[in-house]
């Protein structure tokens, strides 16, 4: 259900950006620190591997079935809610890789959330990171728990 959710969000936010931004202009949220603009990455994180376009949908492919598998498996609702954010946003990404222009397993990701002048990113982006941090703290935590 919370993959389902982050794809929603993800894929509807995305829509709203194509219809309401331009690549060209930045509307800016907090001065030049939070600021939309519509932008295509064929990359990874930072435009990385812009050529390798096809890989990075195989791997957001390989990521949704990966996290289909481990949320019916874990046992603990924290560990659910973040496999399954993490899948919604690998799903979410791997629509764009394999439904988006130039073409199939070619897709460019739409971003639209630009942070100062470092990068360009989207909802995905933003749960992707925040379920990383919340894997790590649980698994420091469960590290604690078995010294005790």
């Amino acid at each position: 259900m919370i993959a389902v959710v982050v794809v929603l969000i993800d894929q509807g936010t995305k829509v709203w950006a194509e219809a309401t931004l331009t690549e060209r202009e930045r509307i800016p949220l907090i001065g030049d620190l939070l600021g939309l603009q519509l932008a295509y990455n064929p990359g990874a994180a930072f435009s990385f591997g812009e050529g390798f376009t096809w890989v990075f949908a195989l791997l957001a492919v390989a990521a949704t079935v990966t996290g289909i598998v481990f949320a019916f498996r874990v046992q603990r609702v924290g560990w659910a809610i973040v496999i399954g954010a993490l899948g919604g946003a690998a799903a979410s990404h791997a629509g764009d890789r394999l439904f988006r222009d130039p073409g199939f397993a070619r897709g460019h990701v739409v971003d639209f959330l630009a942070y100062g002048n470092w990068f360009i990113g989207n909802i995905a982006d933003i749960v992707i990171f925040a379920a990383a941090i919340t894997g790590a703290v649980f698994m420091i935590r469960a590290g604690d728990e078995s010294t005790e």
